[in-house]
């Protein structure tokens, strides 16, 4: 039986879950044979058991196997063995990764208050539970208690363990990554870089732990912009975890996906949809179609088409993930609810704005209830529906639900939070589709301020803004000053972000558009051709942004006079825009507004002659 526990053990660490399972059963069903049921060898082996379910993503059986070996060690054990209350931290740990936080958190909290009376306040398993509490704050979005938790327990850690150990140096990390959510990516990537040199001293470039760090420096600097430094940081992890940990270990894959989740972010489309359908094969092989990441991962490839404009395969594939992720993970499950806001996002990119609100509607209604009216993925989906709101011309909901959003993220995250400032924007966005434009400028330069302020010049956000806030100058006649701010965007974004991301056409775009408003017409249209050109090579032919310089350029022929091209071009857009957005969406019906106008420019009716009459 003690080569077959070892056997397990070994099958674990490269991910070999199914194998893992089967070897634990059969080792379960000999112990209650040989040992008896209560044997506290068999409710080890049965323990093992859940935690094999629960990495194997198989979590109603290891929460339903947990339960059971809780009560029975209670009863055959105590309720202060040792045994007992690592359960008990094990049943808390599987209901936090099932989004159950309120529950997870309590038991936490009481298994805390056990190994302290029991164990004593420093002792290694006293502080790993405080560790999991700590998490646990963080995964309910109770960001504060988090940090300060981390923090504490980093420094108890450090005194009672010393600086080098194992386990201090994951506080270390765990405490970074909770700074990056927050915001704190400068102090995120110093503690990271710090943690990353002290797991290569003592553990060794090539330690699973030290591969970890990496890897989780890489996100953090995704999250800041510096996309070239992550995916070379993804890339180098990648291939080191290919060879030490094996090209089909859960982490190998995990960072695969990840990797494509960066090129999805510099608009490397073709690439990011390439590795996402890699990785969920993969995944459908080595951890079988509904493990928890595999159903991750098919939600990141229909992102991946949504952001490709390839938005009837994204719908169809969220629609399956979402039934999917309802049958393995449960309605109320935290990765359930956030593909039902993603299928929301593609509903309305396509025009079916009836049902991305009541969608949205649906998820803000379970996430208050699941989640809390406060975590931080509740704010979120208000914040989209808002959005929804605006799209469909309900714009006193919209700006009254956007200011409510913007006063919880200031109370609960802070004025500086990334999420705070994005809800100012797109509440400035929303007074500008309003005509208030100098209440949308004067929260755009404030907004922009801040954004520099907190995540630098050259942070995507910060360069949306900029871009935002060029537009607002447009829409009030200021076309200089919109000219000169577009051209330094437009730089900016060729310097950071690159020629060919979408970003960087969607400043282009819009310069040419300030071009046209300043009656730069000739400019104009050159700079509309080159992006329309760029759209077709880089986004595709269908791409909705793709169809909007289309438009964009059309009303340019017309405005100088070349009427012809103007229809001709608006004539052979309108099917586009029909086929791949609909009847309904708004672009689709700004081109039929635009050739029927141009038509009648075209073809203006006849003007009766004033009648002769002799006296």
């Amino acid at each position: 039986m003690t080569v077959r526990h070892n056997l397990a053990g070994a099958y674990k660490s490269v991910g070999c879950f199914d194998e893992v399972i089967e070897l634990f059963e059969q080792v379960l069903a000999e112990q209650e044979r040989v040992l008896g049921p209560d044997h506290p060898k068999t409710l080890t082996t049965r323990n093992n058991l859940a935690v094999a379910y629960h990495s194997a993503g198989r979590f109603g059986e290891a929460i339903e196997l947990f339960e059971r070996v809780l009560a029975d060690r209670v009863r055959v054990l105590g309720p202060d063995h040792p045994d007992t209350l690592n359960t008990r931290n094990n049943l808390a740990v599987a209901y936090r990764s099932v989004g159950r936080f309120g529950e997870a958190i309590e038991l936490f909290e009481q298994v805390l208050d056990d190994r302290v009376r029991v164990l004593g306040p420093d002792h290694p398993k006293t502080l790993t539970t405080r560790n999991n509490l700590a998490d646990a704050y963080h995964s309910a979005g109770r960001f504060g208690e988090a940090i300060e938790l981390f923090e504490q327990v980093l420094a108890d850690l450090v005194r009672v363990l010393g600086p080098d150990h194992p386990d201090t140096l994951t506080a270390r990390n765990n405490l970074a990554f909770a700074y990056g959510d927050v915001g704190c990516f400068d102090e995120a990537i110093e503690l990271y870089e710090q943690v990353l040199d002290e797991c290569k001293r003592l553990l060794g470039p090539d330690h699973p732990d030290t591969l970890t760090v990496r890897y989780n420096l890489a996100g953090a600097y995704k999250s800041v912009g510096r996309f070239g430094e992550a995916i070379e940081l993804f890339e180098q992890v990648l291939a080191e975890q290919e060879r030490v940990l094996g090209p089909d270990h859960p982490d190998t894959l995990t960072t695969r996906n990840n990797l494509a989740v960066a090129y999805r972010s510099v608009g490397r489309f073709g690439e990011a949809i390439e590795l996402f359908e890699q990785v969920l094969a993969e995944q459908e092989r080595v951890l079988g179609p509904d493990h928890p990441k595999t159903l991750t991962t098919r939600n990141n490839l229909a992102v991946a088409y949504h952001s490709a404009g390839r938005f009837g395969e994204a719908i169809e594939l969220f629609e399956r993930v979402l039934a999917e992720e309802e049958r393995v993970l449960g309605p109320d499950h935290p990765d359930t609810l956030t593909t039902r806001n993603n299928l929301a996002d593609a509903y309305r990119s396509v025009g079916r704005f009836g049902e991305a609100i009541e969608l949205y509607e649906l998820v803000l209604a379970e996430q208050e209830r699941v989640l809390g009216p406060d975590h931080p993925k509740t704010l979120t989906v208000r914040n989209n529906l808002a959005g929804a709101y605006k799209s469909v011309g309900r714009f006193g909901e919209a700006i009254e639900l956007f200011e409510q959003v913007l006063d919880e993220c200031k109370r609960l995250l802070g004025p500086d939070h990334p999420g705070t400032l994005t809800t100012r924007h797109n509440l400035a966005f929303a007074y500008d589709s309003v005509g208030r434009f100098g209440e949308a400028i004067e929260l755009y330069e404030r907004v922009l301020a801040d954004r520099v302020r907190v995540l630098g010049s050259d942070h995507p956000d910060t360069l949306i803004t900029r871009n935002n806030l060029a537009d607002a100058y447009r829409s009030v006649g200021r076309f200089g000053e919109a000219i000169e701010l577009f051209e330094r965007v437009l730089a900016d974004r060729v310097r950071v972000l690159g020629p060919d991301h979408p970003d960087t056409l969607t400043t282009r775009n819009n310069l040419a558009g300030a071009y046209r408003s300043a009656g730069r017409f000739d400019e104009a249209i050159e700079l509309f051709e080159q992006v329309l050109d760029e759209s077709k090579r880089l986004l595709g032919p269908d791409h909705p942004d793709t169809l909007i310089t289309r438009n964009n350029l059309a009303g340019a022929y017309g405005d100088v006079g070349r009427l012809a091209e103007a229809i001709d071009a608006l004539e052979k857009l309108l099917p586009d825009c029909q086929r791949v957005l609909g009847r309904e969406h708004p672009l689709t019906k700004r081109v039929e507004k635009n050739l029927e106008a141009a038509k009648r420019e075209m073809n203006p009716p006849a003007t009766p002659s004033p009648e002769t009459g002799e006296d």
